[in-house]
């Protein structure tokens, strides 16, 4: 009974974190998701929030900083919008997605920065 009670409490406090971490990027997937929502209607500060949100909720969440990224460069903040997509691209740096948002985004405002 002793050893049963010992090996259920080991994986109690090897589950609880886990577990933590599964509720942290589960939350963060729900502020990203009611980000594009809101997103959608054109309402980018509360975007932004919900993004700003779910990375702190998970930093490791790279879909909140891709999304940074593309709100920050719709608002005109692109040193913002650079840190936020390579911040995405180094937590997955094999997301075609991301890495089609910050080429994009590279070309862009490298003409419009040449421009000037």
């Amino acid at each position: 009974m002793v050893i049963r009670t010992l090996v259920l409490a080991y994986v109690l406090a090897v589950a609880a974190p886990i577990a933590a971490e599964a509720d942290e990027r589960s939350n963060a997937q729900a502020q990203v998701d009611f980000g594009i929502a809101v997103a959608q209607r054109g309402l980018w500060r509360e975007a932004i929030y919900r993004w700003k949100r779910a990375s702190e909720l998970d930093p490791s969440y790279a879909p909140a900083w891709n999304n940074l990224g593309i709100a920050y460069e719709n608002k005109g903040a692109f040193d913002k919008a650079r840190d936020a997509y390579e911040t995405a691209l180094d937590l997955e740096p094999n997301n075609l997605d991301i890495q089609q948002n910050y080429d994009l985004f590279r070309e862009i405002n490298d003409r419009v920065t040449s421009d000037r």
